[in-house]
């Protein structure tokens, strides 16, 4: 693997930080990387400091030495790295939905966060985990490998946490198996690529302001419960019916630099996707690898007065959350080319019910046959 270089000056860092903007996007896998361009061409870093994406506020940079960053200075590489890729401005086939969701039931809460303070437990606000049953402040790329998943898929040993949400003083975990979308962001459906291995970032910021948080890329209608929605703090109140639950979507950026796992705000390697002319949406030139979104739709049993409603990181509109890929390749790849680059809406198996002639990637235990 190329040894990284940071003979980059604050002012390329400026310029690099500030083409990192946003829009909506897709998917990437190193097993696809080209080889174009040369993988020396992966390395350009000046000291790191903590920092942040344009319209975000910053992440504290990581500083400690971890099993997938042994120097600890906030730099994951790909090995190899995805290069010599193009944003795709070609206009596929109409699809309206080109997805697949994964279903990932609560596991555990800790204040650990593996990506933000790597080996540092205790560290972090309370995080809800979902997913990996093993997932703590520890958790490298290996590990996940070799846990079990509360997701319906036994291929997704990924890493899936948010601030832990508590009424007053009690915790509150979303009830059973949650929905998180893998989904095309891009215009090009066609041209989603698995995750890389290794691949982590965090969605949103735990410093972030009301105002920020409504205007994330990646924010869907805030905070909804019953008929209110478009709530960027958690509402006065929500209807005391049953059924009635406090819900949030968030979705991630989707486009890859090609080079970076993670980079020290755990942000600046991903980048939403960029609108253009007639709704189109593609990756920006300095993030060209098109990947899934994830879009996250969270549910948690709580209603009526919510007045002592909170988040472990404080207040609604600082809701975040970390995601480190621990798909199998295989499972992946398959899921995403059946659903996503096929223009289906897929459950997950990997089924559309209104195309059944297409079929199912998983079988009925949700793997590969």
């Amino acid at each position: 693997m190329p040894r990284r270089s940071r003979t980059l000056t604050g002012l390329l860092l400026f310029t690099s930080l500030t083409l990192t903007t946003a829009g909506i996007a897709g998917i990437a896998a190193t097993a696809n990387a080209s080889p174009e361009t040369p993988a020396a061409a992966a390395g350009a870093h000046a000291e790191h400091a903590a920092y942040s994406m344009p319209g975000m506020p910053g992440m504290p940079a990581s500083t400690q030495a971890s099993g997938d960053d042994p120097d600890g200075d906030g730099y994951i590489m790909a090995d190899p790295p995805v290069t010599g890729v193009t944003p795709s401005m070609e206009v596929p086939p109409p699809a309206y939905f080109h997805e697949f969701q994964a279903k990932c039931a609560p596991t555990h809460t800790a204040p650990d966060d593996p990506i933000v303070y790597p080996g540092q437990p205790g560290k972090s606000h309370d995080h809800t985990f979902m997913g990996n049953t093993t997932t703590n402040a520890d958790t490298t790329t290996a590990s996940l490998e070799t846990g079990d998943t509360t997701c319906l898929a036994p291929g997704d040993k990924s890493g899936y946490w948010m601030p832990s949400l508590f009424n007053g003083d009690t915790k509150i975990l979303p009830e059973g198996v949650q929905t998180i979308y893998y989904k095309s962001g891009v215009t090009d459906y066609r041209s989603v690529r698995p995750f890389p291995r290794g691949l982590r970032y965090v969605v949103g910021s735990p410093m972030q302001t009301q105002e920020e948080f409504k205007n994330l890329k990646g924010t869907v209608e805030g905070w909804e419960c019953g008929e209110s929605f478009k709530n960027y703090d958690f509402p006065a109140s929500c209807p005391t019916s049953q059924d009635t639950r406090l819900n949030l979507r968030l979705q991630a950026p989707s486009c890859w630099d090609g080079i970076h796992l993670d980079t020290p705000d755990h942000k600046s390697h991903m980048a939403y996707p960029v609108a253009g002319g007639a709704n189109y949406n593609s990756c920006p030139a300095d993030h060209p690898v098109a990947l899934p979104m994830i879009e996250f739709k969270m549910a948690w049993p709580v209603n009526g007065d919510m007045s002592k409603v909170r988040l472990a990181s404080g207040t609604g509109y600082s809701f975040h959350y970390d995601f480190m890929n621990g798909w199998d390749a295989a499972t992946l790849d398959a899921m995403a080319t059946h659903c996503i680059k096929g223009g289906l809406q897929c459950d997950p198996h990997g089924y559309d019910e209104n195309h059944p002639d297409q079929g199912a990637v998983l079988d009925e235990n949700y793997e590969l046959p």
